[in-house]
């Protein structure tokens, strides 16, 4: 079997903009908050951060603010993902270097690829570091698909340890199980599918949800792993609502105005990303009181 890289639940972290670029002041007291309400891991610089409209400065920069932060209380995920093989690797390199414990490195995008490349793209970015490799499966935004065949073919590569699956596609997720076994940890990476996921062997989440509610999803993820498997149920289900306010439109639109909402100064998405729109903003908060949340 194969390295773990976590348990439970791992926030993929929204980035705090101001004029002047990422506010670290702000970011910092988030990450202490998400640590002190006992997160599993976190993810810096994936979707919800931004990445894709963030400098490679900057994303350099933030990963190495995180890690240093966090300091080896609990495991730190870069997102260094590119469509571009050798800038994933550039990044992957960079984030070894300053001390991640693993790397996230989601699908190439626009340019796309097939399967066998897929393999050849990640077999590239393996064997450029001993880091774990987790790939992150999200074809909505990637136009591209790994398939659970492609999934046996990359985890027979030894730092190659988990999937983040946000496919939605339950059947899928149950192929991959069954053709990789303990050889792919699989992550859910919708926050409405966390207790299927985690019932067909998954342990754990990459989550938007747990940005705003990190004890709630940790606990939720725990109960089922634990065997209080009616009370991660609830758990889910009571947080469905909220979970589709926070996907109202294009994350992290609504998950950076929930941040702000609880008086985290996160500011606006970078354009193409606009706010969220006013209707939607009562939808939410009225979700978050619900939720005890703000």
């Amino acid at each position: 079997m194969k390295s773990i890289v976590f348990k439970g639940c791992g926030t993929a972290l929204a980035t705090p903009f101001d004029e002047n670029g990422v506010n670290f002041d702000v970011f910092g007291k988030m990450i202490e908050n998400q640590i002190r309400n006992k997160v599993d891991a976190l993810i810096v610089c994936g979707t919800t951060g931004e990445s894709s409209t963030m400098s490679e400065a900057e994303r350099k920069e933030t990963i190495k603010y995180v890690v240093d932060k966090v300091n080896g209380r609990i495991p730190v995920i870069a997102g260094t993902g590119s469509n571009n093989t050798t800038q994933a690797i550039n990044l992957t390199k960079y984030a070894e270097e300053v001390g991640c414990d693993a790397c996230l490195v989601v699908t190439p995008y626009y340019n796309k690829t097939t399967q066998a490349g897929l393999v050849a793209h990640y077999t590239a970015i393996a064997n450029s570091t001993k880091l774990p490799i987790i790939l992150y499966n999200v074809p909505s935004r990637t136009g591209v698909n790994i398939l659970p065949e492609t999934c046996l073919e990359l985890s027979k590569i030894s730092n190659i340890v988990a999937i983040k699956e946000a496919s939605g596609n339950i059947s899928q997720v149950a192929k991959i199980k069954q053709l990789c076994q303990d050889n792919l940890t699989i992550y859910s990476g919708n926050d409405d599918q966390v207790i299927p996921l985690l019932s067909l062997g998954g342990l754990g989440v990459i989550s938007v949800l747990s940005n705003v509610a990190p004890k709630y999803t940790h606990d939720m993820c725990m109960d089922y792993l634990d065997g209080n498997i009616e009370e991660a149920l609830n758990k889910q289900l009571n947080a469905l609502d909220l979970i589709n306010s926070l996907f109202s439109e294009v994350n992290p639109i609504p998950v950076k105005y929930a941040l702000n909402l609880q008086g985290y100064a996160f500011g606006k998405p970078r354009l193409p990303l606009i706010e969220l729109s006013d209707k939607n903003k009562t939808v939410l908060e009225a979700e978050m009181k619900k939720m005890n949340l703000i």
